[in-house]
C-alpha cells in the first residue's frame, strides 16, 4: 500500500469530484430539455409534454440536491488537503469559484424551487420563464467551474508575485480564457447528451413495460433527437478544437493519449493497442494511418511529437490511464452517435416504437454517457500532470505538507462510507419517481385534472 500522502490527497480528491460529478453532469443537460418540454407544451398545448416536464423537474431537483451535498467536501479539501495550491493560486481561481456560488448557484436553487413547488400558483408563461433561468443559472455556474479549471490547463491574466502567489491582473483575459471556451462546449455538449441518453432510456423503460406510453413517446423522441445531435457535437467541433488545443499547448498529453513515443508526420491514430512504457512503444497496434496528424493539425502531414521528444520529468505520470481514459471516452462516444443514428432513422421511419430491440439498446444505454464523461475527465486531468497550474506549479508542490497519509487515508474512507450510504438515497428516490411516473405526485389538483 502506498504511503506516500501525496497519493492519498489525489485519490481522495479524484474520488470526491468523480462521484459529485455524476450529479450536475445530468442536471445541466436536464436544464436544457426541460425548457425545451416547457416550450412544446406552450406552443402545442399539449399537457402531457406539461407531464414530462413535471417529471424530470423533480428528477432535476433530488440530483441538484445530491449534487449540493456531494460538492460540499470539494470545497473543504481546497485547505485540507491542498493547502500550498490554495494560497498560491487562491487569489485568482478564487474568483470564479465565489461568483459561481454567489450568482449561479443562487439563481438556480431559487428557481428551482419555483419550479417544483410553484407551478400551480403561477401561469405557464411565469412557469417557462423559471425553467429558462434555471437553465441560466446552471449553465453559467458551469461555466464560472470550467473557467476556474481552465487556468490550472492554460493560465492567463494573471502575474506572478515576489513571494510567488499568483495575482489577478487582467479579469476580462481570465473570464475571455480561450481554454475555458472550448472546454464549454466540450463538456456542455457531453451533459445534454447525458441527460438526452437519460430521457430517452426512460420513456424506452415505460414503452417495454407498457406504461405512460404517451409520455413516453415524447421522452424518447426528444432524448433520440437531442442525443443525436448532442453526441455529434461532442465529436465535431467541440471535440476536434480540444484534440487541436491540447495539440498545440500540451503536447506531451497528446503523445500520452495515443500512447505515441516517436515523432513524426503521417501519424496514425490508435484504434487498439497496449501502452509498454517501460519499453516505449505500443504493443499489438491498430491504426488509422495519418489521422492523428490531421486531428492535431489539419493535414495528414503534420508533425506528431512523441514522448520520447520530452524530458520525462514533463511526462504525465500515469500515461497508462491516460490512454485507456482517451480510448474509453472515444470508443463509446462513437456507440454513443452510432445508436442514436440508428435511433433517430428509425423514428424519422416510424418504426422505433415498434422495434423492441432498439428500444432495449436505448433504455439499457443510459450508463453510457456517464462512463464516457469520466473517462474523459480523467483523460484531461491525468493529461494536465505533473502540473497543478500547467507551467507553473506542480502537483508535488500543491499539497498540505502537515497532513500525513494516515490522515488522508481515514478522511477517505469515510467519504467513501458517506457517498455509498448517500448513493443508495439517491437510488430509492429515483425508483420512487420512475415507480410513480410522470404527472403531479399523487393526490395533488394537477393529476387530477389530467385524470
Amino acid at each position: 500500500m502506498p504511503t506516500d500522502a501525496l497519493f492519498w490527497h489525489r485519490l481522495q480528491f479524484a474520488f470526491t469530484i468523480t462521484f459529485h460529478y455524476l450529479f450536475p453532469v445530468l442536471t445541466m443537460g436536464l436544464a436544457l430539455l426541460i425548457v425545451i418540454m416547457k416550450a412544446l407544451a406552450l406552443r402545442t398545448r399539449d399537457a402531457r409534454w406539461d407531464d414530462a416536464a413535471r417529471f424530470w423537474i423533480r428528477i432535476f431537483g433530488i440530483n441538484f440536491a445530491v449534487g449540493v451535498v456531494t460538492g460540499i467536501p470539494m470545497e473543504f479539501q481546497f485547505g485540507t488537503n491542498w493547502a500550498r495550491f490554495s494560497r498560491i493560486a487562491g487569489p485568482v481561481i478564487g474568483q470564479t469559484l465565489a461568483m459561481e456560488g454567489l450568482f449561479a448557484f443562487m439563481l438556480e436553487s431559487s428557481v428551482l424551487a419555483l419550479l417544483v413547488w410553484g407551478e400551480r400558483r403561477m401561469s405557464r408563461a411565469a412557469h417557462f420563464a423559471c425553467a429558462l433561468l434555471l437553465f441560466a443559472g446552471s449553465w453559467l455556474s458551469a461555466y464560472f467551474i470550467l473557467c476556474t479549471n481552465a487556468f490550472l490547463h492554460h493560465p492567463v491574466g494573471h502575474a506572478v508575485g515576489p513571494d510567488g502567489v499568483l495575482q489577478l491582473v487582467d479579469a476580462r483575459a481570465f473570464l475571455t480564457n480561450p481554454w475555458a471556451a472550448m472546454q464549454f462546449a466540450h463538456n456542455q455538449a457531453a451533459s445534454v447528451a447525458t441527460a438526452s441518453f437519460v430521457v430517452a432510456a426512460v420513456g424506452a423503460w415505460w414503452l417495454l413495460r407498457g406504461v405512460h406510453a404517451e409520455v413516453a413517446k415524447r421522452c424518447v423522441t426528444l432524448g433520440v433527437i437531442a442525443g443525436f445531435a448532442a453526441s455529434m457535437a461532442v465529436a465535431f467541433p467541440t471535440g476536434d478544437l480540444q484534440a487541436k488545443a491540447v495539440a498545440k499547448h500540451k503536447p506531451a498529453s497528446l503523445a500520452a493519449m495515443e500512447g505515441r513515443f516517436e515523432s513524426g508526420p503521417h501519424a496514425g491514430i490508435t484504434l487498439i493497442g497496449q501502452p509498454n512504457v517501460a519499453e516505449r512503444r505500443l504493443d499489438n497496434p491498430i491504426t488509422v494511418p495519418g489521422m492523428l496528424s490531421f486531428l492535431a493539425f489539419g493535414t495528414f502531414h503534420g508533425d506528431v511529437a512523441g514522448l520520447g521528444a520530452f524530458p520525462e520529468d514533463q511526462w504525465p505520470d500515469n500515461i497508462e490511464l491516460v490512454y485507456y481514459g482517451f480510448h474509453v471516452m472515444a470508443g463509446l462516444g462513437t456507440l454513443m452517435i452510432a445508436l442514436m443514428g440508428f435511433a433517430l432513422l428509425a423514428l424519422v421511419l416510424k418504426r422505433l416504437f415498434a422495434t423492441r430491440a432498439l428500444l432495449w439498446a436505448l433504455a439499457l444505454a443510459f450508463p453510457f454517457p456517464y462512463v464516457a464523461v469520466t473517462a474523459g475527465w480523467m483523460t484531461a486531468e491525468l493529461g494536465r500532470q505533473p502540473w497543478l497550474v500547467y507551467g507553473i506549479l506542480r502537483t508535488a508542490d500543491g499539497s498540505s505538507p502537515t497532513v500525513h497519509s494516515g490522515t488522508a487515508l481515514f478522511t477517505l474512507i469515510g467519504f467513501m462510507g458517506i457517498d455509498f450510504v448517500i448513493g443508495l438515497a439517491f437510488l430509492w428516490l429515483i425508483a420512487r419517481e420512475l415507480a410513480h411516473g410522470p404527472g403531479a405526485p399523487a393526490g395533488t389538483k394537477t393529476e387530477v385534472a389530467h385524470a
